[in-house]
C-alpha cells in the first residue's frame, strides 16, 4: 500500500533520466471532501466580501456583473484543461510547474515555480496585514502588530502540522465561507424585496439611479469602455490560484484520478452560484456611490455588505460579517502558504531547487520546504509603518500579473500535452468536452487581460513609477527567470518539447497501480456502507 500511494519515482532535468526520492515523502491524506471544499473554498479571502466594492464604484453593478461572469467562464477554461493534465499523472509533489517542466519546457516549469513560490509567499503577507486591518474593524488599543504575530503563528503552525490537520481544518474554514456567502445571497434577497426593518423595497433601485454603469477617468463612451475593462481585469484578483491550488492538493490526494474529475466538473457550478450570484446581488443591494466603499480600511467598513446591512438598519450584522471575512483572511493565508511550500518541494523534486526541500518527516510534511516558504510572512509588518490602504493595494497590484501569467502558462501546458497525447496515440482517463477551445480562448483573452492590467497608467496624468511597477514589474521577472534559465541550460533546453519526446510515461505505472487500489478500497467501503447511501448523498451535497 505505501508503494502504491507514496510515489517516490520522480524526473530529473534530463529527458529519460530518472531518480528516487526518499520513500518519506508526501501522503495522499486529502479526502475528497477537502479537495472539493478547499478547490472553491481555499483562495476565498477579503477579495470577494471586501475588494469587490472597488469594482462596483468604478464600474458600476452591471459592469461588474458582467465582469464576473466573463471571469468565471475563463476559470473554468483553465479548470477543465489543467485537470485533464493532473489527472493523468497526479504524482507527488505535481504541479503546474512540474508539469510545464515535463510537456513544454525545463526552463518554463523552473520560471513558473519560482513564481508560485514567491507570489504565493507574498501573498501569505497580504492576507495576514488584510487580517491585521479587518481586526481594527473591533475598536481595541492592541498595536496591529500583535495581530500580526498571532495571525502568522497560527498560520505557520497550521502549515507545520501534518496535512491531514491543515486538510480538515480548510474544510471547515471553507465550509464556513460558503455558509457566509449562502447567508449573504440570502439576505440580499430579503433586502431586495423590502424584507429589512426599514420595509424598503430596493429592487433594482441602484442600476437606475446612480445607474447601472459608471465612467472612469474619462466621460462618454470612452469613460465606460475604461471602467469595464479596469473592472475585469481587476476581478480577476478574486479567482487567482483557485484552480492551481486543486493541483497542488492532487499530489497529496486519495484517489486523485477518481477525485479530481469530479471537483473540477462541480467547480463551474460554484463558480457561477458564489462569484456571479454575489457580484449580482451587491449592485442591486449597495449603491455604487455609497460613501465607505472607497475608505481604504479594509475591513468591513468597506464592504458592500455592511453598508447594505447598515442602511437597512440591521444591528450586530456587520461585526458577524467581519468575523467572517476576517476567517476568510486567515483561511487564504493558510491555503498561499501550503502552496508556496508545496511549490518549492515541486521545484525541488524537478531539480530546479535545492535537495533539502523535497526531505519529508515522518508525516508527509516537506518541513524544509514550508519553514522557507513562511519567510515571507514577516512582510506582513511593514503594516507597522505604512498606511494600511496602501499595502492592501500594493499587495493586489503585485499579485496581478503573476495571476495572469500563470493562467496563461496553465493554457500552454495543456495544448502542449494534448499534442504530445496524440502524437504518441495514448489516450487520458478525463477530458473535457469544451477543450482545446476553452484553452485556446484562454490563452488569447488572459494574455490580453495580462497586458491591459495597468493600462490605466498610461492615461495623461495618471502615470507614477511606483504604479507601473507593481502593476507590471511581474512580467520581466518571469521573463529573466525563463530566458536566464534558458541560456544558461544552452541546447539541452529546447524552447519547446517535441511531441514524440514528450515523457509522458515516467511515474504513470505507478499511477495506475494507485488508482486501482483506491478503487478496490472505495469499491469494499461501498459495499459495507450498505444502506447508507443517505450519508453518502449528503456528502455528495455538502462537499
Amino acid at each position: 500500500m505505501a508503494a502504491a500511494t507514496d510515489l517516490c519515482k520522480v524526473e530529473s532535468n534530463v529527458v529519460g533520466e530518472t531518480h528516487f526520492v526518499e520513500s518519506a515523502g508526501t501522503k495522499r491524506n486529502i479526502k475528497s471532501r477537502h479537495a472539493q471544499m478547499i478547490a472553491i473554498g481555499g483562495t476565498i479571502g477579503t477579495g470577494l466580501f471586501v475588494g469587490a466594492g472597488q469594482a462596483l464604484v468604478i464600474g458600476g453593478p452591471a459592469f461588474t456583473l458582467i465582469a464576473y461572469c466573463l471571469t468565471s467562464l475563463l476559470v473554468y477554461c483553465i479548470v477543465s484543461a489543467i485537470m485533464e493534465v493532473a489527472t493523468f499523472l497526479p504524482l507527488s509533489g505535481c504541479s503546474m510547474a512540474y508539469y510545464a517542466n515535463r510537456f513544454v519546457s525545463p526552463s518554463i516549469g523552473f520560471a513558473l515555480g519560482w513564481l508560485y513560490f514567491y507570489s504565493f509567499g507574498i501573498l501569505v503577507a497580504y492576507e495576514i496585514t488584510a487580517a491585521g486591518i479587518v481586526i481594527n474593524f473591533w475598536p481595541n488599543d492592541v498595536h496591529i502588530a500583535v495581530w500580526i504575530t498571532i495571525m502568522m503563528v497560527l498560520i505557520i503552525g497550521l502549515n507545520l502540522s501534518s496535512v491531514a490537520i491543515y486538510a480538515e481544518t480548510e474544510f471547515w474554514f471553507a465550509g464556513i465561507k460558503v455558509i457566509m456567502i449562502i447567508g449573504l445571497l440570502l439576505l440580499a434577497f430579503i433586502l431586495t424585496l423590502g424584507g429589512s426593518p426599514t420595509h424598503d423595497r430596493l429592487g433594482f433601485r441602484y442600476w437606475n439611479d446612480p445607474g447601472a454603469t459608471r465612467t472612469y477617468i474619462v466621460g462618454g463612451a470612452g469613460g465606460r469602455f475604461t471602467a469595464f475593462l479596469y473592472v475585469w481585469v481587476f476581478s480577476g484578483f478574486s479567482f487567482y490560484f483557485g484552480p492551481e491550488l486543486i493541483i497542488f492538493t492532487a499530489g497529496e490526494m486519495r484517489n486523485p484520478r477518481k477525485n479530481l474529475p469530479i471537483a473540477g466538473r462541480r467547480f463551474f457550478g460554484r463558480l457561477m452560484f458564489f462569484y456571479v450570484l454575489a457580484s449580482l446581488a451587491i449592485g442591486v443591494i449597495c449603491s455604487s456611490t455609497a460613501e465607505g466603499l472607497t475608505s481604504s480600511s479594509g475591513n468591513a467598513n468597506a464592504s458592500p455588505w455592511v453598508i447594505a446591512i447598515r442602511n437597512a438598519k440591521i444591528e450586530a450584522l456587520p461585526s458577524i460579517i467581519n468575523a467572517g471575512i476576517l476567517i476568510s483572511a486567515w483561511s487564504a493565508g493558510n491555503a498561499y502558504l501550503y502552496m508556496s511550500s508545496r511549490a518549492l518541494y515541486s521545484l525541488a523534486i524537478g531539480g530546479n531547487a535545492p535537495r533539502i526541500f523535497v526531505k519529508c518527516n515522518k508525516y508527509g510534511l516537506p518541513v524544509y520546504a514550508v519553514i522557507a516558504a513562511s519567510c515571507f510572512a514577516p512582510l506582513a509588518y511593514l503594516n507597522v509603518v505604512s498606511a494600511a490602504g496602501e499595502i492592501f493595494n500594493w499587495f493586489i497590484s503585485l499579485t496581478n500579473t503573476a495571476g495572469y501569467t500563470s493562467w496563461i502558462v496553465c493554457c500552454v501546458i495543456f495544448l502542449r500535452f494534448r499534442r504530445a497525447c496524440a502524437a504518441q496515440g495514448i489516450s487520458v482517463p478525463y477530458q473535457s468536452k469544451i477543450q482545446p477551445y476553452g484553452a485556446y480562448i484562454g490563452l488569447v483573452t488572459f494574455t490580453f487581460l495580462l497586458l491591459m492590467n495597468g493600462f490605466t497608467q498610461f492615461y495623461p496624468g495618471h502615470f507614477t513609477a511606483s504604479g507601473f511597477l507593481t502593476t507590471y514589474l511581474g512580467i520581466p521577472i518571469f521573463l529573466v527567470l525563463w530566458l536566464s534559465h534558458k541560456i544558461l541550460a544552452g541546447r539541452e533546453d529546447p524552447w519547446l518539447q517535441h511531441p514524440l519526446e514528450t515523457d509522458l510515461t515516467t511515474g504513470l505505472r505507478e499511477v495506475e497501480i494507485d488508482a486501482a487500489t483506491w478503487d478496490r478500497l472505495e469499491n469494499a467501503k461501498e459495499r459495507n456502507m450498505g444502506s447508507q447511501n443517505w450519508l453518502k448523498k449528503l456528502s455528495i451535497i455538502w462537499g
